[in-house]
């Protein structure tokens, strides 16, 4: 193939830009190796890109052209294949007549010329462009620039079907680059492939991360993460950009943590995405948050706990004041129980408001606000607002200070209903929390009538599922608690398409009600330990969380390895 070679020497030595004896090695390396000399030289840092292309344009007379500055008609570059300009590194970037200008990074080039001569009918006429420039033009401006790994996702998944409701250390592109690529039609397709995909697997999160060579995309299916086929790196600031621009956030801001919703129509229901970016070291992690109100289920009797529990919990609701707290670690589903808990209480006889941070479903019949700390609107500020607008029940999203807990306490204690949910993994290590944060016990006492903890199991697969024993000694290892271990009948999933091969679908809740009786009061009044107060509320008919989940893998809800993964052996 002829390249630069043959003007490369005298431009190069006439401008004492590179001397005789780098020449030599070069042009060894090339020997060894192969390759543009062009290349080589740059690759050994004997001279920098930008000044080797300035100075080649110079010398043979060629124009040079920066094609970051330059917008790119697809018309005009759709003239050449897409494989050829990656083979030639060219770019078609004007058309005039029967002439085409063509960007080259080694525009000496007679084959890839001759090529495209050959291929289009149109007469060539050459400039200078830097072969990174080229790249990036040709990832930019063709459409099927990604190549097959889009192809294969879009195999995948069906024309999609998506609406937005709202409105419409790597060389980066510009912020304006970006925003305009973020609009263009393969940015949308794969960002919308992301989201409907999420949504059709039920997922719950979808995070999308940057890596130094690639992009990972994560889907948290029934609570799992699971990796998904990612698109190539090079579209991952456009996609950022995109998911940017369809929830009103700044694009030019790639420092600073952004938080920020929007709304999407599919298939014809309304699903909510609530959406945080966060700087990383290889670019801007995204974090999605899925809330689709028809796979909530907000009916205390189908959230899959015993009996015993739904029975406790609506006869503790229906109490015309007193707090109920709700405890669990980060996505334990507190939230959708407290939900649940105001669906079943809603009637038009009751006021009812919520202050959550943010709102995560809207309840028709229900006055929810929106806590925003950034403008002063806490918790506990909104709560002293709500007070007056005579309710009958409030939910606070979350008792995270004193200050919150104490205008909880104080509006249980003056005739409200008061639901919140609280971080911790026990019932009973709830009292001891409270206490730790400065409430007073007899406050406790006066106020607080239940303490649900609860977790999210997986449920078994309805259309795998198969029964199997466990063995005596696995049980007693265990210390599962189960009377006749020898009868007892466990079930699994063998994996099918309708759970993708895992065994599970769904989720089911497990949880443990303690009720403050008088003993349980009396052993608070005297600031009792933790194991102490769980042991007198286990006297008095609760049953724990291990149980619990264990009474449910004996029904057939899910499995004993699922109870096992999100209880410790003392809960």
């Amino acid at each position: 193939m002829l390249s630069l070679k043959d003007h490369l020497t005298e431009i190069l030595i006439h401008n004492h830009l590179i001397t005789q004896e780098q020449l030599d090695q070069a042009l060894e390396v090339q020997k060894q190796k192969g390759g543009r000399l062009s290349d080589i030289i740059v690759n050994l840092k004997f001279i920098q890109e930008s000044e080797f292309i300035s100075t080649i344009s110079q010398g043979l007379g060629l124009p040079l052209m920066d094609l970051k500055r330059f917008k790119i008609d697809y018309e005009i570059v759709k003239i050449i294949p897409i494989d050829v300009a990656r083979k030639y590194q060219i770019i078609p970037v004007s058309k005039m007549g029967d002439t085409i200008t063509l960007a080259m990074a080694d525009p000496l080039n007679i084959f890839a010329i001759d090529h495209v001569n050959a291929l289009t009918g149109y007469k060539i006429n050459p400039i200078i462009s830097s072969g990174q420039d080229i790249a990036q033009a040709i990832e930019l401006a063709y459409p099927d620039a990604t190549g097959g790994i889009i192809s294969d996702l879009l195999k995948e998944i069906t024309v999609s079907s998506i609406e937005l409701i709202k409105e419409e250390a790597e060389n980066m592109p510009s912020d304006q680059e970006l925003d305009r690529i973020s609009r263009q039609t393969p940015t949308i397709t794969v960002t919308n492939m992301i989201l409907e995909a999420a949504v059709n697997k039920k997922s719950s999160d979808i995070l999308i991360e940057p890596f130094d060579k690639k992009i990972r995309v994560r889907y948290r299916i029934d609570g799992i993460l699971r990796e998904q086929k990612a698109p190539p790196r090079n579209m991952h600031a456009s996609i950022v950009s995109r998911i940017k621009v369809m929830s009103d956030l700044n694009i030019a801001e790639h420092r600073l943590p952004q938080d920020g919703r929007f709304k999407v129509k599919l298939t014809g229901r309304e699903i909510d995405f609530r959406i945080s970016v966060l700087p990383s070291s290889f670019g801007e992690k995204v974090a999605i948050r899925i809330l689709d109100k028809s796979q909530a289920t907000l009916d205390i009797d189908k959230l899959g706990f015993g009996q015993d529990i739904v029975s406790r919990l609506k006869k503790v609701s229906i109490l015309p004041h007193g707090m109920i707290l709700v405890c669990g670690p980060t996505g334990s589903g507190k939230t959708t129980t407290l939900y649940s808990v105001l669906k079943f209480l809603d009637s038009p006889e009751k006021n009812i408001v919520t202050v959550e941070d943010p709102v995560e479903y809207q309840l028709g019949g229900i006055n929810q606000v929106n806590a925003r700390p950034e403008i002063g609107l806490t918790f506990a500020s909104a709560l002293r607002s709500i007070l007056r607008q005579d309710p009958n029940v409030i939910m606070i999203g979350e008792i995270r200070d004193y200050e919150t807990v104490d205008i909880a306490i104080k509006s249980a204690l003056t005739g409200h209903l008061v639901l919140s949910t609280l971080h911790t993994t026990t019932a009973a290590g709830s009292l001891v929390r409270l206490i730790n944060m400065g409430v007073e016990p007899y406050l406790i006492n006066a106020s607080l009538v239940c303490i649900l903890a609860q977790r999210l199991v997986r449920r078994v697969c309805s259309y795998c599922k198969e029964e199997y024993a466990l063995k005596p000694e696995i049980t007693d290892i265990l210390k599962l608690g189960i009377q006749d271990a020898k009868k007892a009948k466990f079930y699994r999933g063998k994996g099918c398409q309708h759970c993708f091969n895992t065994g599970y679908e769904g989720r089911v809740g497990i949880a443990e009600a303690l009720l403050l009786s008088a003993p349980v009061r009396e052993l608070i009044l005297h600031r009792q330990q933790e194991h102490v107060i769980k042991q007198q509320a286990r006297k008095e008919g609760m049953r724990t969380l291990r149980e619990d989940g264990i009474a449910a893998a004996l029904k057939g809800m899910t499995t004993v390895e699922e109870v096992l993964r999100v209880t410790a052996p003392d809960e």
